[in-house]
């Protein structure tokens, strides 16, 4: 894919002109429901996400340079403050240690924010650790059936654990560190020509984790980049933090980071650091990693995919669209009988990482 269509091809997803419009939020099915209890995930919380739209105004808010953002800051009446406090931290506890804490007096909730720009229309609460003086974030969104599809998926096939909760029409998730993708390169930028190097493999390794499992819309603000010091070497992992589009839309395309304008800094990296051979190598130790954790996870993925085979998640002409291109992509038929975007993502794992799964078995 990289040799063949780069950044600049006429496919490019240019920057500002999203292919993506915002997309209603698909319901939590019976069978779905039924999995994120079966594995802990959907549990009675304390708070609902209709608790916190009930506040009396709202102010927007800067970031750290003076611009403004899309979050706003709600404010709540005191006694209605008090009551929410406790029900927040009750929720944060659950969610970060499984138990949720009745004495909620070794933390503060600072903050209350809320983004009318996301699909999910999210809460952004700011914890305090009182006795350390740590602060943590986490979120309260609507229930979407993509959404959860796409945290869990990116729970059981790469190494970036995440912990979130589900009930009712509430989705509670953790907040995922790293420096965001549209940031990094002015914040950090690899100075050497390794770590150069070192960036740009980690790209294609998360351009590829991408396509495999259809995570969509992965432009620079919707994934982090953490370095992490190795044996005196930086390496970096690139997660995504924005799940949203799991296999709802139509074009291949969508589903690869390197095709979004947003990203062609990234892009520019891997093609002047990297040769053929080298993405070759990152390509086939993403598709590596990802069987191996099939492998470890394989009951638990297939009672996922079973859900998603038979859920609604995306639009007829979509689902259509997209498994006549992965048919020419592979030059393939197979996605032929694909009726649901599940089944598309089962083909696609099927597809891609069939020969790397057998390996594993064998190791």
């Amino acid at each position: 894919m990289w040799l063949d269509e780069s950044i600049n091809a006429r496919y490019t997803i240019e920057a500002g002109k999203r292919t993506m419009m915002q997309k209603d939020a698909f319901p939590v099915n019976e069978a779905l429901c039924a999995y994120l209890k079966q594995y802990g995930r959907d549990v009675e919380l304390p708070i609902r996400y209709t608790d916190l739209i009930n506040y009396s105004y709202a102010h927007s808010l800067k970031d750290k340079k003076g611009k403004w953002t899309h979050w706003e800051n709600a404010v709540y009446e005191p006694d209605q403050l008090v009551n929410l406090k406790v029900s927040l931290i009750k929720c944060y506890t659950l969610l970060k240690s499984g138990v949720m804490l009745h004495d909620t007096t070794a933390y503060d909730i600072e903050r209350i924010d809320f983004c009318e720009y996301g699909n999910s229309i999210p809460f952004r609460i700011k914890i305090i650790d009182i006795k350390k003086g740590h602060p943590d974030f986490f979120y309260i969104k609507q229930a979407d059936a993509n959404r959860i599809y796409g945290l869990e998926i990116e729970h059981l096939l790469t190494h970036n654990p995440i912990n979130f909760l589900h009930f009712e029409n509430t989705l509670i998730e953790e907040h995922i560190d790293g420096i965001p993708g549209d940031a990094f390169l002015q914040q950090s930028p690899p100075q050497t020509i390794a770590e150069k190097a070192a960036v740009a493999k980690a790209f294609v390794q998360f351009n590829e984790s991408c396509f495999v499992r259809l995570l969509g819309d992965m432009r620079s603000y919707n994934f982090v980049v953490n370095p992490i010091a190795c044996f005196g070497a930086i390496h970096y992992r690139f997660r995504a933090i924005d799940f949203d589009q799991q296999s709802y839309e139509a074009k291949k395309i969508s589903y690869f980071p390197q095709f979004y304008k947003e990203n062609s800094a990234y892009v520019s990296m891997v093609l002047q650091s990297l040769g053929a051979a080298e993405i070759e190598q990152n390509r086939q130790l993403q598709f590596a990693a990802m069987a191996a954790r099939i492998v470890t996870y394989r009951r638990q993925l297939m009672a996922l995919l079973n859900s998603m085979v038979d859920d609604d998640i995306s639009e007829n002409y979509k689902i259509n669209n997209l498994r006549n291109e992965l048919n020419d992509h592979f030059k393939t038929n197979r996605f032929s009988r694909c009726r649901t975007m599940g089944a598309i993502v089962k083909q696609q794992l099927k597809q891609v990482l069939q020969q790397h799964v057998k390996q594993a078995i064998l190791k």
